[in-house]
């Protein structure tokens, strides 16, 4: 058996020689475009498509803004001039390449505003080379940092104020943004948690343990992961690319935590480390297998999303977990046996048959949380669901209508600061035109409602000034240019009043462009919201009737996981609109939220219940409750610290909804483990009785042997101070119950019914 162990390690070793370069290099194949994660069913896909057809080649460009707030001087004109002459030969870190040879046509003349104060340099990088590698960095990126460079060289040292922005300076400030994710990221993930392994077990040695486990589980998840992304099997960007790490990290703690407990518990009853892994692995896996295949299959139905980047983070979701559940039933038992008890030094657990009903009568908070409830359980569940519903009606004032790129930014980033530029002195839609596919037949329709339509300036047929239109499969584009800022929520409704008055120059005719990409992310968004949610919903309640054989205790867990989400949107709105002050919220934060908090969350209620169903089958509903909720409380608190705090490492990266991810989860996880599962749950399950596994209740046999072994059995019953304690149960005619006096009632006459 030790082999085999040893056998087991090596194979993770191996695992994690070769998957983990993949961690770092899943960036490689991320992509953070929008238009490539909209169905083919919208508007602006189509409209992108046949605009694809009358080029010859597809462009991404970058906006490079030239200002003095006095005026620019004939010296400034000449200095941009020269600029502008320079930038096709600008150096590259391959010395053999210049930006010139990654750009469709060398830059034209700046055009300048009508201010005199500033002037446009638009550069059109080939859209086809943006993902080219450069001394590692990718062209898009590589060529904004040139232009940067070359303009605080040459212009900056004059007194000029210069910017790159345009499409192509956003996602290269999203590449540097998103930069940390492959190693800050799970370096403060790893360190956050270290800390905390280091405070439950107090041992230096567990805690990396339990950290490799996470990390092999990680690596397993990328040797998958990457060759499907590159291979565009599965759609990855860089927000699911950062979730996948911390998603793993926590994943696996948790599930190393149960695992790690359980031992534990069994080694004081064992000498052989062998005999207690053996028990504790099979009490073990079951509730941890359930919870990873509720996450697994919540996380699948992100599938049902019509974008791609959220369809795309089910099956890497689902992989990560699959990863972490793997490392922790395989690798971790495996060094556990192999070091042996001296893997808990200082403290070594001994054979002194400290059972667990010795332990629950020493135990501190948890033995005094669960007195409460045995004592008063309708009164605590009645205020716990009254304060989570107080909270929870905050949730309509969310603002997740979406928010404008340039707000995608916590930090003060050289594109969005150039895009307020550009709309100071331009219209702010420069760069990014509407385009509307139509008839060639109904192109002067068209252009008469673009004329009349306002927020729109500049309207013209074909892409190009003075050239007439290029006509494809019978069709034109009519283009114009927005006067709000592309990027912004003004742009949308502009968008959206558009569509509205071309209908009725004919179905056919369609709307495109990158604002109406925008519009057509969060208007899918909205439609997931509405079908992912139930879906989930649907699916967890099918595990939790499996796992638990009962309809009633799934209905109570799925209903306070839905009430404890609706609470943590509910402080999230107050936090985000009142105290953080952001501008709004992505569409799609309450899905990602509610995947996160309902479907992780849902964990610590099957770890509480899996136990409870345990004790009650030899104890008893009631004092099975009391019994679980004391010996599981220690245990999956610290799973919910751990959890919370590995998503709070994703506010590192100046990202807004990853930021918000992190309050979301964090919050919801702590009020989940240390409001929902400690109060609420066990207080309504004790408060039901038996009634909690309807309609299939207990097994019979297991319920007649623990009340004819009921002086061996201890039941849990409460002293006066409010403490579990133990003392041998009464053989009463009805199961005994827990009343407020401490004392187990039997029914009157206190005779045994063998006919129960």
């Amino acid at each position: 058996m030790r082999w085999i162990a040893a056998l087991a390690v090596l194979a993770w070793f191996a695992i994690g020689g070769i998957g983990g370069p993949l961690v770092g290099r899943l960036s490689e194949v991320a992509s953070n475009d929008n238009a490539n994660f909209l169905p083919p069913s919208a508007e602006s896909t189509t409209v992108s498509k046949a605009v694809e057809k009358m080029t010859d080649t597809q462009t991404l460009p970058y906006l490079v803004v030239v200002a003095r707030a006095s005026g620019l001087t004939p010296q400034d004109r000449t200095a941009i001039a020269s600029y502008v002459s320079g930038i096709p030969s600008l150096p590259l870190a391959d010395p053999t390449k210049t930006v010139g040879d990654l750009l469709q046509n060398d830059p034209e003349a700046a055009v300048p505003s009508a201010d005199g104060q500033a002037v446009l340099i638009p550069v059109a990088l080939v859209a086809d080379r943006a993902e080219d590698v450069i001394g590692g960095d990718t062209a898009l990126y590589a060529v904004a940092t040139a232009l940067r460079d070359s303009a605080a060289k040459s212009l900056a040292p004059s007194g000029l104020t210069v910017h790159v922005t345009g499409a192509g300076g956003f996602f290269a400030d999203f590449v540097t943004a998103f930069s940390g994710i492959d190693g800050i990221l799970l370096l403060v993930a790893l360190g956050v948690v270290f800390l905390i392994l280091l405070i439950v077990y107090r041992s230096p040695i567990l805690p990396l343990a339990v950290l490799v486990s996470a990390v092999f589980g990680l690596s397993l998840a990328a040797l998958v992961v990457f060759p499907l992304a590159q291979n565009g099997a599965i759609s990855l960007s860089g927000q699911s690319q950062g979730i996948l790490s911390i998603l793993v990290v926590g994943a696996a703690t948790d599930y190393a935590l149960l695992l790690v407990a359980r031992y534990k518990e069994e080694l004081h009853d064992h000498d052989s480390t062998w005999s207690a892994m053996k028990v504790a692995w099979r009490a073990a896996a079951p509730p941890i297998g359930a919870s990873a295949a509720t996450v697994v299959l919540g996380l699948l139905c992100l599938r049902l999303s019509e974008l791609g980047s959220t369809k795309g983070l089910g099956p890497v979701g689902a992989l990560g977990i699959i990863g972490a559940l793997v490392a922790a039933l395989t690798f971790l038992p495996a060094v556990l046996l192999l070091i042996g008890r001296r893997i808990f030094w200082p403290q070594i657990p001994r054979i002194d048959h400290v059972h667990r009903e010795d332990a629950i009568g020493r135990s501190g908070i948890w033995g005094r949380v669960a007195g409460l409830i045995g004592s008063h359980p309708r009164r605590t569940w009645v205020a716990t669901f009254v304060a989570l519903a107080a909270c929870a009606a905050f949730l309509p004032t969310l603002q997740a209508r979406g928010v404008g790129q340039s707000d995608l930014f916590l930090a003060k980033v050289d594109s969005v600061t150039g895009q307020e530029l550009l709309a100071k002195h331009f219209p702010a839609g420069s760069g990014a035109p509407v385009q509307v596919l139509a008839p060639q037949g109904k192109a002067d329709a068209v252009l008469d409602v673009l004329k009349r339509g306002g927020g729109l300036s500049e309207p013209q047929v074909g892409l190009t000034p003075g050239q007439p239109p290029k006509v494809v499969d019978g069709n034109v584009v009519v283009q114009a240019t927005l006067k709000a800022s592309a990027d912004s929520l003004e742009a949308e409704q502009t968008i959206s009043s558009l569509r509205t008055s071309l209908d009725a120059v004919g179905p056919e005719v369609l709307v495109g462009g990158s604002t109406a990409t925008n519009l057509d992310v969060r208007l899918a968004s909205e439609r997931d919201l509405k079908v992912i949610i139930p879906t989930i919903l649907a699916v967890i309640f099918v595990v939790l009737v499996l796992l638990l054989r009962s309809i009633v205790a799934p209905l109570l867990l799925v209903a306070a996981n839905v009430l404890s989400f609706a609470a943590t949107m509910g402080v999230a709105a107050i936090a985000f609109n009142h105290i953080f002050d952001f501008p709004g919220s992505d569409p799609s934060t309450p899905l990602y939220g509610f995947v996160f908090l309902v479907a992780l969350g849902i964990d610590y209620s099957i770890f509480l219940m899996t136990r409870v169903r345990e004790e009650s089958r030899v104890r008893g509903t009631r004092p099975g409750v009391l019994v679980g909720l004391a010996v599981t409380g220690g245990v999956i608190t610290s799973a919910g610290v751990v959890l919370a705090s590995t998503f709070s490492a994703l506010a590192v990266l100046p990202i807004l909804f990853l930021v918000q991810i992190a309050f979301i989860v964090a919050f919801g996880v702590l009020l989940d483990t240390l409001v929902v599962r400690s109060l609420l749950v066990p207080a309504v399950s004790y408060d039901l009785g038996d009634r909690i596994w309807w309609p299939l209740g207990l097994p019979y046999a297991a319920r007649h042997r623990a009340k004819q072994h009921g002086d061996d059995r201890a039941t849990a019953t409460l002293m006066s101070n409010g403490e579990p304690s133990v003392e041998p149960s009464v053989e009463p005619s009805v199961e005994p119950s827990v009343e407020p006096t401490g004392a187990t009632v039997a029914a009157p006459g206190g005779a045994t019914d063998e006919r129960r």
